[in-house]
């Protein structure tokens, strides 16, 4: 039985084995190539094959290596399955990182029900049917690491963004729940809140994006974070500091404010 004074291991005790979702592209993609460059087997999961192909073709003369497991987190049995996977290769699994996610806007002229629900059902949901089973497999170690990627678009509702600030927030409170429980059998969990970084997915956006940055600068402030043990990992710091700001204004202050965002 594990005690309830049971502290979570460092980074560096971490067992070197991997599972990141959404690995296909952007910073997923960046923190298996990183991993996968010191060491360690990194399991990647994404919905594309031809992605995670062409990053296993990537890291092929790293010292650790890529295990391309596709995956849809939107089909919970699937996601099980995967875990069931990683633990039959028989090498516990040190590190999960939950990153898989997408972003449509939500504004008030093209708020649809469908629309809402299949970008939850992605975020949110699909997060928690990779945590769900993750957890069960750590908690049953007794050690490991789970790191859920949200959003600075989590502190507070953003214009023309209410479904993604709605499932980032949810993903935000729900690791706050989990850290306590985690803890006391061993097993750390961080939550990742990035700002903007450039990316297949905000390359898409129309407007200008403060504070962006590249993927090397964000996997390089994820694994700084993971390694001093942090609950929050969130960057870059001025839009970091900016949006905290932001999260604790009083109400009529704050929708003045995102009000002039609508006026651009």
């Amino acid at each position: 039985m594990i005690s309830p004074n049971t502290r979570p291991l460092s980074w560096d005790d971490l067992p070197k084995c991997a599972w990141i979702t959404g690995a296909g592209k952007g910073i997923g993609r960046g923190l298996a190539e990183r991993l996968a460059a010191q060491g360690w087997t990194v399991y990647a999961s994404a919905r594309t094959s031809d992605d995670l192909d062409d990053l296993a073709r990537a890291v092929v003369d790293a010292p650790g290596k890529i295990v391309p497991l596709p995956l849809d987190i939107t089909d919970r049995a699937a996601c099980a399955g995967a875990v069931d996977r990683i633990a039959a290769a028989g090498q516990p699994l040190g590190l999960v990182v939950l990153n898989a996610g997408t972003h449509t806007p939500t504004p008030v002229d093209d708020f649809d029900a469908e629309t809402v629900g299949d970008l939850i059902e992605t975020n949110l949901i699909g997060t928690v049917n990779c945590l769900a089973s993750a957890m069960k497999r750590l908690t049953r170690q007794g050690r490991g690491h789970i790191a859920v990627v949200a959003s600075l678009a989590g502190y507070r509702g953003l214009p023309r963004a209410s479904a993604y600030s709605a499932s980032k927030a949810g993903l935000i409170a729900m690791c706050e729940a989990l850290y306590p429980e985690l803890v006391r059998v061993g097993v750390g969990i961080s939550v990742i809140n990035p700002g903007f970084v450039k990316t297949p997915l905000t390359d898409r956006n129309t407007f200008e994006m403060p504070c962006l940055i590249s993927v090397d600068e964000a996997v390089d402030a994820m694994v700084a974070g993971l390694q001093k043990g942090r609950f929050e990992v969130a960057f870059p710091t001025r839009f970091v500091l900016f949006m905290r700001l932001m999260r604790s204004l009083p109400y009529g202050l704050y929708f003045r404010l995102t009000g002039k965002i609508l006026d651009r």
